[in-house]
C-alpha cells in the first residue's frame, strides 16, 4: 500500500505528533508499504522531495514555536504527490498542509484518513486574546466539525478524541489509536549507573534523593503550575523527593518565578530545552514521572516514561484513566495529599519491590511499538479504501 501522510511538522522538529508520524512511517515500511511525508518547511522556497519527505514553502510562525505554515493551494504540489498516486492519504493537522491533504484526496478521488492529536479549545489562548476566546472557540469548532466531517476514517490517540468532535457537532465514530513509543531507544538497560550518577551530579541533585520528573512543552495546558503548587504544599526537603521539569515552553518564567515564591527552589530543577536523543539519559536518571495535566489525550512523554521503567502518578482524567492502572504502570491521584502519599510510597518501597514494579510498568507498554501503530492503522486504512469504493459505486 502507498500511503501519503500529511503533517505540518516533521523533523528535524521534535513534538508529539511527530515522533507519532516518525514511528507510524518506521512500522508501515517494516510491514513493506511505501510512505511519502508531505510537510511544511520555512527554510526552502521551492517544493523539493527528499527520501520520500516532500518539502513544502511556508511561513515561519513565530507564535507557534517557529512552525512552517504552508498555503493550501499548490499545483506543484499536486503532482509531487499525483506522481506518487496514493492508495490512502491521511493527514494528522489542520492548517495549511492539512488543507491541502483535504483537497488533494478529493481532487486525485482517494481516501482520506485524520488524525486528530490536539483538543485545540485547550490551546486557543496562543492565538486569541482572553476577550476573543468566546468567539474563536465558535469558529475553531466549526472548522474542526468540516475538518473531521470530510474524512472517509477519524482516528485520535484517546476516549476525549471522540468527546471532543461529539461537542462540535461531529457524529461519526473515532477509532482509539492509541500513540506509540520507540521501545528499543527509550530501554533502560542501555544506560550506564555512571552515566545516570553523572547527571544527578550536573545539576546538584543529591545522590540519595527520589527523583521524579514531568517531560514536555511547558505551556499553560500543561498544569505544571498546578504541579508546583500541590509540591509546595505537601513536599518538604525532609521527605528527600526532588522534581525535574524536562522542557522549554512560553510558560518556563512564571514557573520558575512560581517556585521561588513557593519556596521550593532547592526540591525543584528545571533542565530547560534538551535535545530528544538525550531524553533517555534523563528518564533512566529519575525514579517516577508526574504530571497534573489533563490536556493530553494519550501522552507520548508519559509513554517514553514508561518504556524507561518510570511508573506515572497522573491527576486524575477521566477520559484517560485506562492508561495509568494503579499498581500495573503507576497510580493515579487526585489531590496533593493524595500525590504525596503516592510518591513517598514509591520512595519507600524495597529496591526488590521496585524492581517488580519497573519490570510491569516496561511490560505494559511492550504492545506500544512500530509495528503496533502500523497494523491498527492499516486495519483502518482498509476500512475507508472500502468506503470509498461503495461511494464511488453509488456515483
Amino acid at each position: 500500500m502507498k500511503i501519503a501522510i500529511f503533517a505540518e511538522t516533521y523533523l528535524p522538529y521534535i513534538n508529539g505528533v511527530v515522533t507519532h508520524i516518525k514511528i507510524l512511517k518506521e512500522g508501515l515500511e517494516q510491514l513493506g508499504h511505501t510512505v511519502l511525508i508531505v510537510t511544511a518547511d520555512p527554510d526552502t522556497k521551492h517544493h523539493y522531495l527528499k527520501d520520500n519527505v516532500l518539502h513544502c514553502p511556508a511561513h515561519r510562525s513565530q507564535r507557534l514555536y517557529g512552525y512552517g505554515l504552508a498555503s493550501p493551494v499548490s499545483r506543484r504540489r499536486l503532482k509531487f504527490v499525483e506522481d506518487f498516486d496514493p492508495d490512502i492519504i491521511h493527514i494528522h493537522q489542520e492548517f495549511g498542509i492539512g488543507l491541502s491533504g483535504i483537497m488533494i484526496a478529493k481532487l486525485l478521488k482517494k481516501p482520506l484518513v485524520y488524525t486528530l492529536h490536539t483538543m485545540y479549545d485547550e490551546y486557543l489562548y496562543y492565538v486569541a486574546p482572553r476577550a476573543l476566546l468566546p468567539v474563536v472557540k465558535k469558529i475553531s469548532h466549526r472548522y474542526s466539525r468540516a475538518i473531521a466531517n470530510s474524512a472517509h476514517a477519524i482516528t485520535g490517540p484517546s476516549k476525549k478524541c471522540q468527546e471532543y468532535l461529539q461537542n462540535v457537532g461531529v457524529t461519526k465514530m473515532v477509532n482509539v489509536v492509541p500513540n506509540a513509543v520507540e521501545l528499543d531507544q527509550f530501554n533502560p538497560d542501555n544506560i550506564s549507573q555512571e552515566v545516570k550518577d553523572e547527571l544527578r551530579k550536573r545539576y546538584q541533585i543529591p545522590s540519595d534523593a527520589t527523583i521524579c520528573c514531568f517531560v514536555g512543552r511547558l505551556g499553560r495546558e500543561k498544569s505544571v503550575d498546578i504541579l508546583l503548587d500541590y509540591w509546595a504544599k505537601t513536599i518538604t526537603p525532609a521527605d528527600k523527593l526532588h522534581l525535574i521539569v524536562i522542557g522549554d515552553g512560553p510558560c518556563i518564567d512564571e514557573l520558575k518565578e512560581q517556585a521561588t515564591k513557593l519556596n521550593i527552589n532547592s526540591m525543584v530543577t528545571f533542565t530547560g530545552k534538551i535535545l530528544h536523543e538525550d531524553l533517555p539519559t534523563y528518564l533512566a536518571a529519575c525514579d517516577f514521572y508526574v504530571t497534573a495535566s489533563t490536556s493530553d489525550t494519550n501522552s507520548i512523554s508519559m509513554l517514553e516514561g514508561m518504556a524507561t521503567g518510570l511508573p506515572v502518578l497522573q491527576r486524575l482524567d477521566r477520559l484517560n484513566e485506562n492508561q495509568v492502572r494503579n499498581g500495573v504502570n503507576g497510580y493515579v491521584f487526585n489531590s496533593a495529599e493524595e500525590m504525596a502519599e503516592e510518591m513517598k510510597k514509591i520512595r519507600d518501597k524495597s529496591p526488590e519491590d521496585l524492581a517488580i514494579l519497573k519490570k510491569s510498568v516496561i511490560e505494559s507498554v511492550k504492545k506500544s511499538g512500530a509495528i503496533d501503530l502500523a497494523n491498527y492503522l492499516l486495519t483502518i486504512y482498509s476500512g475507508a479504501l472500502e468506503k470509498q469504493k461503495h461511494a464511488e459505486q453509488k456515483e
